[in-house]
Order: C-alpha cells, then structure tokens, then sequence
C-alpha cells in the first residue's frame, strides 16, 4: 500500500448540476450504468483516504456550487487527510489552478473537471505509475454523454471523432508512451516547484504552455492507456459551437503568447476557414470586376480572367476533398456507432463542417484582438 500523499483538485464556477453528492444517470462509451456526480467518484476511490486531500476551488459562483462544496468538506473531514474550499476571484481555470497550488499538502496533485467522472480506481492507477519513476501521468479521456437521445449520441460521435476534434493523445489511444500534453493529469510536487505556476493570460489554453514548459525543463509526459477518466460532452449543438469557438479563439490569442506550445494540427481549422474567405474574396472580386468590364464594354484582362478561373477551380477542388473526407469519417463513427440504426448520424458532415467553422473563426478572432484577456 502506498503511503504518497495525493490531492485531488476541483476547480469550478457555477457548476451546481454537475457537483451534487446525488447519483447522476450517466451512458458512457460502451459501459452503460449509474456512476456518481464527480465528488461521490472522489469519495469512493479505493485509494487509501488518509493518504488523499482534497481541495475544491470555487470562482466565485453565482449558483450553490460553492455550498456543495463546503457541505462537501463538512460531511467528509474525517474521511480524507484535509478537505479544504478555496476562493478563486478571478474565476478563471489558470488562476483556480495558482490558489490550489499554493495551498495544496500533497506528494502529487491530480486536477479533475466538476464535469467529469473518475472511476473508483482513478487515483491507484496514477500513483502506481508514478511510482514507477514518473514525474507527471495521465490516461485515455473518452467523452461521455448524460440523458441519452439519438442527437446527443450525434454530437458524441462528432466530438469523440478525430476529425471532428483532435487527434490528441487522451481522445485516441496510442498505447503507453511520451506525448506531449494530457488531461486529467498527476504531477508530482517537484514538477511545479521547478517550472512554476500556471499562465493566467492564458484562459483555456494554459495546459498546453504549463505542459510545453515541463517538457523544455526534462519531464516526460507519461500517457498510460490503463488510467482512464470520462468528460461530458456538451449537450446541445449551441453549446458545442461556443466550445469549440473559444478553442480556438484561445489557439489565436496563445500563438502570439507561446506558439511553440502548439501543434500544426491545432491551426488546420483557421487554414481551412482563411482558404474560404480568400478564395470567396477572389472569386467575388474578379466577378466584380467582369460586371463592372462588361456594363462599359471592355474585356476583362486575361490575368484577372485567369486568376478567376484557377481561384474557382481550386475551390471546388476543396470543397470536394472536403465533402469527401467528412463523409468517409461521418462513415466510420456511424460504424463505430453503439446505435447504428440512429438516422440522425447522416447529419454527422454537416457537424463536422460546423464545429470546423467555429473553430477556424474563433482562431482568427483571437489573433485579431490585441487585448491581453478574452
């Protein structure tokens, strides 16, 4: 048995119907079953109790999150080693992340969302791994839908796509390996006392910088296909648009901070969306100008003819590996799909192009604000 002393860490704001201490109706991946709210899955780890912390982190809440979480600590304070509730006023993930590091006892501090779920073997997994020499661990993070309909099942299949997200290490096993950023994540002490703590100017991308900065400083990101947690998906396409928007609104704003903590792939939907505003710009300026040549008689020039001509060629040309890629992955996740009679899988291209949009969008808005905060 492990005597390693580990906080778990929950940082929220106003997320009161994901933290209640009430079993929550769950179907995730191919396990279907009841699983508990994130603080019953903290409370039942099969992890010794007195070798575990836990510190919840409210930002400043508007809802009864921060009263779940002291009725939380209340009701446990002789269940784990400390059970503590912090205040983040800036409300933002970095700086929750910053309170409960300069607060927290533990030998290695796990971080998990107010809306995910950790099995019961979560942490055990993680020290064991750590136990192994490692200094930072992590594992598989499938997503997970609550209330199942057939078009939440959609958006899973979307989300839960590579095309449709990212080809992130966490979202698609590559067995035990180094990788460069995990989620869910164990870090032993040492790790932060040498690189220091998280970017605050960062708002969503903080885990890449934190993460590229353990890198340049020796450590090895550990991923363990053993060690698994589960996030929600959003549940409504409204919501999964915003999401994705400010992804990459944070991708634009973190490249002019740190862009040696991104990945090209991070940057192919803001190629995809700037190919559609320029070839758009092109086409319909070169129109433009055919109009304005045949009202007054003249012929258009030959280079703007051909500028024309290449611009829509090469258009169609993308719109047509476009379409083609997007139905072969629709095709695949409708395979791979647990309900494979869900006729709204057929909207899958379409999600795929939307999320892709969002994303792309938001990546120019955030290269175009000059604002040190989103």
């Amino acid at each position: 048995m492990s005597d390693m002393l580990i906080t778990m860490c929950v940082i929220a704001y106003n997320e009161e119907k994901t933290l209640p201490l009430i079993l929550a109706e769950l179907r995730y991946g191919p396990v279907a079953g009841d699983i508990n709210g994130i603080l019953e899955c903290i409370k039942n780890q099969d992890y010794d109790h007195n070798n575990m912390e836990v510190v919840l982190v409210d930002g400043a809440s508007t809802d009864n999150t921060r009263a779940l979480m002291c009725e939380f600590a209340l009701d446990n304070k002789d269940e784990f080693r400390r059970v503590v509730v912090l205040d983040n006023p800036k409300k933002t993930l970095p700086s929750g992340w910053n309170v409960a590091l300069r607060e927290y006892k533990g030998d290695a501090i796990i971080k998990v969302d107010a809306h995910a779920v950790i099995p019961e073997d979560f942490v055990s997994k993680n020290v064991r791994v750590l136990e192994t020499g490692e200094y930072i661990c992590g594992g598989q993070r499938p997503n997970i839908i609550d209330k199942p309909t057939p078009f939440k099942e959609t958006l899973l299949l979307a989300e839960s796509s590579m095309f449709g997200s990212s080809i992130a290490s966490y979202r698609n096993n590559p067995g035990k390996t180094y990788v460069k950023s995990l989620f869910h994540a164990a870090y032993r002490r040492e790790v932060f006392e040498k690189v220091g703590f998280f970017n605050e100017e960062l708002v969503r991308t903080e885990d890449n910088e934190i993460h590229y900065r353990m890198r340049k400083a020796g450590y090895k990101l550990c991923f363990d296909p053993d060690i698994i947690s589960y996030q929600y998906t959003r549940s409504s396409l409204k919501a999964m648009l915003k999401q994705k928007y400010a992804n990459g609104y944070w991708i634009g704003k973190t490249s002019k901070v740190c862009p040696k903590c991104l990945s090209i792939y991070h940057f192919v939907p803001f190629a995809f969306v700037s190919a559609i505003i320029a070839s758009g710009s092109v086409i319909g300026a070169t129109g433009l100008a055919e109009c304005i040549k045949k009202r007054h008689n003249h012929t258009l020039g030959k280079g703007i003819s051909a500028l024309r001509k290449v611009t829509v060629v090469l258009t169609t040309v993308m719109w047509v590996l476009y379409a083609l890629m997007a139905s072969g992955m629709a095709a695949v996740s409708a395979f791979k799909a647990e309900d494979k009679r869900n006729i709204t899988n057929a909207c899958l291209p379409v999600l795929f192009l939307l999320l892709h949009l969002s994303y792309g969008i938001g990546t120019i808005a955030g290269l175009m604000d000059k604002s040190k905060r989103g």
